[in-house]
């Protein structure tokens, strides 16, 4: 394959018109159709908007609420934490760029706006590791009854933060280097990369968390009876958003001179954003410990997993206050103004939570 490289770009050369124009100064539709522009704005303003107020609304609850704070939900925040750099850092100058057609902050947002998105990305994966040792270490109990504090929580998360910067640092430094690709509207490292480089990031920023979350969550019988829905999912999803873009950047690499297009590099680039949207959603939404107090913030439409108590044959939300069945209308009023949907002399019936 021809390229044409510059200072901060690189371009392939099969695309339909042989025009290559610096993607700095003009919009780069010669490698893709301006529509295929617009579909990656509707695709990151969908992450934007439904993976921003998640995870705000993740540490939201957990500050609010001291039940939530334990040790190991100090890596779900950390997940947060790294989803939102993704998010208002990655995501909102990627919408932009594509949706102008090039790189419109030049060669220094280039390398802010890479360095960011990898760290985020990073922060994200290496949280879920510490997730799956942390849960290998209490199931499995290889070192006896390990309680897991406050300050192997903090450990994990500065362990997270370093390995994190180990992979997006290094291009600011001279190894590899950070810029505009083929990838509309991001920037990335180029390609082909130096192979050296590559190999350090496929196999220390993906095979190793790959082996490890496996073994931590398939090491014995035990485990894999007090394995939840939620593990499994995560292992799913961390697989499903990150190994299509890993397999073909290590493809590219190991077939240097082979033809390929942006189309091929930039779905799984891009479809590896949506772990920002996995993440809470399987983390934080199928946790009953940490959607329970969610319930005080929104009112009613957290009526389904609110505690809840028993009035006579009646299952009513914890937050009515009076008891006994001989006190019907008090119990509807109080339902009422408690939860403004309801309606007077009806109740809100939400299955009993244990």
């Amino acid at each position: 394959l021809d390229v044409v490289r510059g200072i901060n770009f690189y371009v392939p050369m099969s695309n339909k018109t042989g025009v290559v124009r610096s993607p700095f100064e003009y919009p780069q539709y010669y490698l893709a159709e301006p529509w295929k522009y617009r579909l990656v704005c509707c695709y990151i303003f969908f992450l934007i908007s439904t993976g921003l107020p998640i995870n705000l609304l993740t540490l939201l609850v957990t500050f609010k609420h001291k039940k939530l704070r334990q040790p190991l939900n100090y890596i779900l925040v950390n997940l947060a934490v790294a989803d939102l750099f993704m998010a208002c850092f990655g995501f909102t100058v990627t919408f932009y760029t594509a949706w102008n057609g090039y790189f419109v902050f030049g060669p220094v947002g280039c390398a802010v706006e890479g360095f960011f998105a990898t760290l985020g990305g990073q922060v994200a994966l290496w949280s879920l590791v510490v997730l799956a040792i942390e849960r290998y270490i209490v199931v499995c109990k290889p070192m006896g009854n390990f309680r897991f504090s406050a300050t192997h929580a903090m450990m994990g998360i500065a362990f997270t933060w370093i390995m994190a910067f180990s992979c997006a640092a290094p291009p600011l430094f001279g190894w590899s280097s950070t810029a505009v690709n083929f990838s509309p509207g991001s920037c990335t490292h180029p390609q082909p990369l130096p192979g050296s480089y590559v190999l350090y990031m496929f196999i220390i920023h993906f095979i190793i968390p790959v082996v490890v979350i496996f073994f931590s969550y398939g090491g014995g019988d035990k485990a894999e009876k007090e394995v939840t829905r939620m593990v499994i999912l995560m292992v799913l999803g961390f697989m499903l958003a990150w190994t299509p873009y890993a397999v073909v950047a290590f493809w590219i690499f190991t077939n240097k001179g082979a033809d390929f297009t942006a189309t091929l590099m930039s779905v799984p680039a891009f479809f590896s954003k949506s772990s920002s949207l996995y993440n809470p959603i399987i983390y934080v939404l199928m946790n009953k410990q940490v959607r329970r107090p969610r319930a005080p913030l929104l009112p009613c439409v957290g009526l389904p997993i609110m505690p809840s108590v028993t009035v006579g044959t009646l299952v009513l939300p914890s937050c009515i206050s009076a008891q006994g069945s001989s006190k019907l209308r008090a119990l509807s009023l109080t339902a009422h103004r408690c939860c403004p949907r309801v309606p007077l002399f009806s109740f809100c019936l939400p299955p009993s939570v244990p």
